[in-house]
Protein backbone atom coordinates (compact mmCIF):
# COMPACT_ATOMS: atom_id res chain seq x y z
CA UNK A 1 0.00 0.00 0.00
CA UNK A 2 1.47 3.12 -0.97
CA UNK A 3 0.55 6.63 0.18
CA UNK A 4 1.39 9.63 -1.14
CA UNK A 5 0.69 13.08 0.66
CA UNK A 6 0.28 16.54 -1.09
CA UNK A 7 -1.16 20.00 -0.71
CA UNK A 8 1.48 21.38 1.97
CA UNK A 9 2.67 25.15 2.38
CA UNK A 10 2.94 28.14 3.91
CA UNK A 11 -0.04 29.96 4.84
CA UNK A 12 -0.77 33.14 6.83
CA UNK A 13 -3.28 32.85 9.99
CA UNK A 14 -6.73 33.01 8.65
CA UNK A 15 -6.28 30.95 5.70
CA UNK A 16 -7.10 27.98 4.08
CA UNK A 17 -5.07 25.05 2.40
CA UNK A 18 -6.48 21.37 0.88
CA UNK A 19 -3.84 18.81 1.59
CA UNK A 20 -4.43 15.98 -1.13
CA UNK A 21 -3.55 11.90 -0.23
CA UNK A 22 -3.68 8.77 -3.31
CA UNK A 23 -3.70 5.67 -2.25
CA UNK A 24 -2.42 2.83 -4.39
CA UNK A 25 -2.32 -0.89 -3.41
CA UNK A 26 -5.26 -1.97 -1.68
CA UNK A 27 -9.30 -1.24 -2.06
CA UNK A 28 -9.70 2.51 -1.07
CA UNK A 29 -13.31 2.38 -1.58
CA UNK A 30 -13.39 -0.14 2.11
CA UNK A 31 -10.87 1.47 3.94
CA UNK A 32 -10.98 4.21 6.19
CA UNK A 33 -9.14 6.71 6.12
CA UNK A 34 -7.36 9.02 8.50
CA UNK A 35 -5.07 12.62 8.82
CA UNK A 36 -2.35 13.13 11.58
CA UNK A 37 -0.60 15.82 12.28
CA UNK A 38 2.89 15.82 14.11
CA UNK A 39 4.89 19.24 15.52
CA UNK A 40 8.63 19.49 16.45
CA UNK A 41 9.20 17.71 19.52
CA UNK A 42 5.56 16.19 19.86
CA UNK A 43 3.24 13.09 19.24
CA UNK A 44 1.69 11.88 16.36
CA UNK A 45 -1.97 12.75 16.56
CA UNK A 46 -5.23 12.08 14.85
CA UNK A 47 -6.73 15.26 12.84
CA UNK A 48 -9.48 13.47 11.57
CA UNK A 49 -10.59 10.29 10.02
CA UNK A 50 -13.35 9.22 7.50
CA UNK A 51 -14.78 5.83 7.45
CA UNK A 52 -15.54 3.78 4.07
CA UNK A 53 -19.63 4.55 4.71
CA UNK A 54 -18.26 8.70 4.81
CA UNK A 55 -18.64 9.09 8.85
CA UNK A 56 -15.86 11.35 9.93
CA UNK A 57 -14.95 12.23 12.95
CA UNK A 58 -12.25 15.00 14.37
CA UNK A 59 -10.01 15.90 17.07
CA UNK A 60 -11.77 18.95 19.32
CA UNK A 61 -9.22 21.32 18.49
CA UNK A 62 -10.38 21.60 14.26
CA UNK A 63 -13.76 20.83 14.72
CA UNK A 64 -15.47 23.77 12.34
CA UNK A 65 -12.76 24.15 10.67
CA UNK A 66 -11.25 21.49 9.02
CA UNK A 67 -13.04 19.26 6.46
CA UNK A 68 -12.24 15.58 5.72
CA UNK A 69 -13.57 13.76 2.27
CA UNK A 70 -13.01 11.60 -0.07
CA UNK A 71 -13.41 10.85 -3.38
CA UNK A 72 -13.42 6.53 -3.63
CA UNK A 73 -12.90 7.00 -7.96
CA UNK A 74 -9.81 8.91 -7.44
CA UNK A 75 -8.64 6.79 -4.42
CA UNK A 76 -8.03 9.77 -3.04
CA UNK A 77 -8.62 11.60 0.43
CA UNK A 78 -8.65 14.93 1.21
CA UNK A 79 -8.81 17.49 4.23
CA UNK A 80 -10.03 20.66 3.57
CA UNK A 81 -8.45 22.91 6.30
CA UNK A 82 -9.74 26.80 6.56
CA UNK A 83 -9.29 29.60 9.38
CA UNK A 84 -5.87 28.07 10.01
CA UNK A 85 -3.93 29.26 13.01
CA UNK A 86 -0.11 28.94 13.94
CA UNK A 87 -0.46 25.80 16.52
CA UNK A 88 -2.41 24.15 13.10
CA UNK A 89 1.75 23.92 12.05
CA UNK A 90 2.70 20.50 11.96
CA UNK A 91 3.73 18.03 9.37
CA UNK A 92 0.72 16.31 8.02
CA UNK A 93 0.52 12.51 7.47
CA UNK A 94 -1.89 10.41 5.70
CA UNK A 95 -2.42 7.00 7.29
CA UNK A 96 -4.79 3.50 5.89
CA UNK A 97 -5.22 0.64 7.69
CA UNK A 98 -6.58 1.08 10.54
CA UNK A 99 -10.35 0.66 11.90
CA UNK A 100 -13.03 3.18 12.19
CA UNK A 101 -14.99 2.17 14.95
CA UNK A 102 -18.79 2.29 16.20
CA UNK A 103 -17.94 5.06 18.47
CA UNK A 104 -16.85 6.91 15.80
CA UNK A 105 -13.27 6.80 16.90
CA UNK A 106 -10.21 5.83 14.83
CA UNK A 107 -7.67 3.11 15.74
CA UNK A 108 -5.01 3.97 13.20
CA UNK A 109 -2.96 1.85 10.84
CA UNK A 110 0.23 0.83 9.82
CA UNK A 111 0.50 2.59 6.35
CA UNK A 112 1.56 6.25 6.44
CA UNK A 113 2.58 8.62 3.40
CA UNK A 114 5.49 10.60 4.08
CA UNK A 115 4.08 13.72 4.78
CA UNK A 116 3.62 17.20 3.66
CA UNK A 117 4.56 20.51 5.74
CA UNK A 118 1.72 22.79 6.51
CA UNK A 119 3.48 26.12 8.24
CA UNK A 120 0.84 28.98 9.87
CA UNK A 121 2.37 32.85 9.87
CA UNK A 122 0.84 34.80 12.55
Amino acid sequence: VQLQASGGGLVQAGGSLRLSCVVSGNTFSSAAMGWYRQAPGDRRDMVAAISPGGSTTYADSVKGRFTISRDDFENTVYLQMNSLRPEDTAVYYCNTGGLFLFSGTYSRGTHWGQGTQVTVSS
